[in-house]
């Protein structure tokens, strides 16, 4: 089994949260995780190469906005609000109150586990 990086909350910097927020996708698989709670990779419906969500996933991840957890051969992701909220505070509630949908993105299949 691959080891997923997560940072310590200590080692999450401002710098990269913003970095990890700044792209349109990864901003909407934030807002999604906010609305409907933890998420599996497969649900995110993008209209984008299965590579390129890894990557967007390992940013998040690695930026210390998610954690991610295996369950079997699922990756299940959540929001590392509260490490978030403590170290910056009320700042991804400003990001995701001012955040749109992002329209290549099918809602219609994005369920929860």
């Amino acid at each position: 089994m691959r080891f997923l990086y997560h940072p310590d909350r200590k080692d999450i910097s401002l710098p990269g949260v913003l970095y990890a927020l700044g792209d349109p996708v990864r901003l909407e698989i934030v807002r999604l995780l906010a609305t409907k709670g933890e998420q599996c990779c497969a649900n995110f419906d993008f209209a984008i190469a299965k590579s390129t969500m890894s990557n967007h996933f390992k940013i998040l991840r690695e930026s210390g906005v998610v954690l991610t957890h295996k369950e079997g051969t699922l990756h299940i992701n959540q929001l590392r609000h509260e490490d978030l909220e403590a170290l910056f505070p009320g700042l991804l509630d400003a990001v995701l109150r001012s955040a749109q949908p992002l329209l290549v993105c099918h809602q219609s299949t994005v369920n929860s586990r």
